[in-house]
């Protein structure tokens, strides 16, 4: 879920990394691939992309009231089926996807042996791709923002913990740990494949600019041990991005060269 845009202000808060390409990190033991997407090209270039999507995606795509919005969903599906398909060995156009119960995207059947993992999310004009291999994984990113609700938006989702860091942080600091908080929560409820169905309060994240992010809590487990890794990174100035993987029992957690960070 994205938050939205409405009655808010767009800022670059200090600690907002610069645009850099495609990074690696390795997370809990599995390589994660992180990929941004520019959502913005020209007409003429969205047309042939479409023509890698299937029916169903093109009949979505028509039903957006905004030729953005369409423009948007038809960019970010072709280049998830173009970064799909050397990683699958098939064209684009033959990749074919299942759903589970929450809506989670997911390869279907036909692509079981492959054991790849992927997800998606988008903000505005940018979006992420993540894969990893036999592990579920979530992503999310949000453009960092001043929302005038937004005090009133943790009261209500952010878990008691998270809520006090959050009115603990300076008035100048709080656009940035609002979205690193809901960045990272977004991620996990993604990757467990739940979506909002999973009461945000049932877990903490850390969510303070310069801290390092941490899954702190899930249920009555300690974060160390609840079976999840936790990355934050900026995709791009004025973005921020959480990925979470799924942890094999007794891996520690580590990252090697984060190009992004």
């Amino acid at each position: 879920m994205t938050v939205s845009a409405t009655r808010a202000r767009k800022v670059l808060p200090d600690g907002i990394a610069r645009a850099v390409p495609p990074s690696v990190v390795s997370l809990a033991g599995c390589t994660v691939e992180l990929v941004a997407i520019m959502l913005d090209i020209a007409a003429e270039e969205v047309r042939a992309l479409t023509q890698l999507l299937s029916a169903a995606e093109k009949n979505r795509a028509n039903r957006f009231f905004r030729e953005r919005d369409r423009r948007r969903y038809v960019v970010a599906r072709a280049r998830l089926r173009e970064l799909l398909a050397p990683r699958l060995g098939v064209p684009a156009q033959a990749i074919e996807f299942s759903y589970g119960t929450h809506g989670k995207p997911a390869l279907a059947a036909g692509f079981a042996d492959s054991d790849l993992r992927f997800n998606v999310s988008h903000c505005e004009d940018l979006a992420v791709v993540a894969f990893a291999s036999g592990r579920e994984i979530g992503v999310d990113v949000e453009a960092v923002r001043v929302l005038q609700d937004a005090d009133d938006i943790a009261a209500r989702f952010f878990s008691r913990r998270e809520n006090a860091a959050y009115l603990a942080l300076a008035p100048r600091d709080r656009p940035l740990g609002f979205f690193n908080c809901w960045t990272r929560k977004e991620a996990f409820i993604k990757a467990i494949g739940e979506g909002l169905s999973h009461p945000l309060d049932r877990f903490d994240v850390t969510l303070t600019p310069g801290e390092p992010e941490k899954i702190l809590r899930v249920g009555d487990i300690p974060g160390d041990r609840c079976g999840w890794a936790l990355h934050a990174f900026s995709p791009a100035p004025g973005f921020v991005a959480a990925v979470v993987v799924r942890n094999c029992a007794g891996e520690s957690v580590s990252r090697a060269d984060p190009e992004w960070n």
